[in-house]
């Protein structure tokens, strides 16, 4: 095949991607308001991380160990929740210990989906069984049915918009580090999130702010050793800007509160986003996180929890500017510093 055939079939799979992702968003996320799900972003949210993940649909066994892998560690960690709920000496620690092994399967295999998704497990379940002990639903229960559908969006979408040529796409290799550094990162990295998801759950003014440390683990999970100071940059003002068209996006809400207008936004602004997210390089890693940060708001806003929602939302595009900050000020301060040999090849 020609350069231009290539780039013309490239072109075309970027476009699907995105189309996919766009999809997923909206058609998952309608149908929790439909369904009236306590958490009607997760769904979505992991359809996001799924499709993000691959251009190459899941198999079927990889959906159903996906699915029972989310189960019991939904229930080990509402269990330990339970057992040491009021003994954070002890949850917190472990809490550490389950972040760092997400992050650091993250450092070995950069671009999986399996442990973005157990972040957002560890950082939903702590949360909801301490601050929203009321919630009628079982946590593990709203998980699954969560990363059910999300799954059934993602073969959903790959249907319907299947793979030009019915070939997966080449991704760019990412740059190998030292195991000790990956372990490193991994540590600063779990550090830096369990300090926040303590943060909130200590603070009753952050107890119901989930918003919060999902974004700071979305963007230590963007983060890369030696990142430059412009990408950094980008990945603050893509956040905020995934803030921004939630407070529109529920402001339009408030005003005609209609499952269409609720598709026609979410389709425009996934839009939106996808169309670089589905890129898959480290501009695209950016616009994903703002559509993650995107869904996660206007997710909150509508969300049926048993909380002041409306005059909580504004309060809440100060929240991700305060978690990007955050985690950015953080990473730069612990994150372990790339060797030169690493990050500049040597002269031959």
């Amino acid at each position: 095949m020609s350069i231009d055939g290539q780039a013309e079939l490239e072109l075309l799979r970027i476009k699907s991607q995105g189309l996919r992702v766009a999809l997923a968003v909206t058609v998952g996320f309608c149908a929790g308001l439909v369904l009236g799900d306590i958490l009607p972003f997760l769904a979505p949210l992991f359809a996001v991380q799924f499709l993000l993940a691959s251009r190459r649909a899941p198999t079927l066994s990889q959906g159903l160990i996906t699915l029972l892998v989310s189960m019991l560690t939904g229930a080990l960690l509402v269990g330990v929740t339970g057992m040491f709920g009021e003994r954070p000496w002890i949850l917190l620690p472990l809490l550490w210990l389950f972040y760092l092994a997400c992050f650091t399967a993250q450092g070995r295999q950069p671009g999986g989906a399996g442990p973005a998704l157990m972040l957002v497990i560890a950082i939903v379940v702590p949360m909801l069984d301490i601050a929203q002990s009321e919630l009628g639903e079982s946590i593990v229960l709203v998980l699954v049915k969560a990363v059910g559908l999300g799954l059934l969006l993602t073969w959903g979408a790959h249907a319907l918009l299947p793979d030009p040529a019915g070939e997966q796409a080449k991704q760019a290799a990412a740059q190998p580090h030292e195991q000790t550094l990956v372990i490193r990162q991994a540590m600063a990295s779990a550090t830096i999130l369990l300090a926040m998801v303590a943060l909130c759950l200590s603070d009753p003014r952050l107890a119901t702010a989930i918003v919060v440390p999902i974004t700071v683990a979305s963007l230590l999970s963007q983060f890369s050793l030696g990142m430059s100071s412009r990408t950094a940059l980008g990945l603050v003002l893509v956040n905020l800007l995934g803030g921004m068209a939630a407070s529109v996006a529920f402001t339009l809400f408030e005003l005609r509160p209609t499952l269409w207008l609720v598709a026609l936004i979410l389709l425009l602004v996934s839009l939106l986003f996808a169309g670089k997210a589905a890129i898959g390089n480290a501009s695209g890693k950016i616009f994903g996180g703002g559509l993650i940060t995107f869904v996660i708001l206007f997710g909150l806003g509508v969300s049926p929890l048993p909380t002041e929602t409306p005059q909580l939302f504004s309060s809440r595009i100060a929240y991700v500017l305060f978690a990007v900050v955050y985690a950015i000020g953080l990473a730069a301060l612990l994150w372990p510093r790339a060797r030169v040999s690493e990050r500049r090849p040597q002269s031959v």
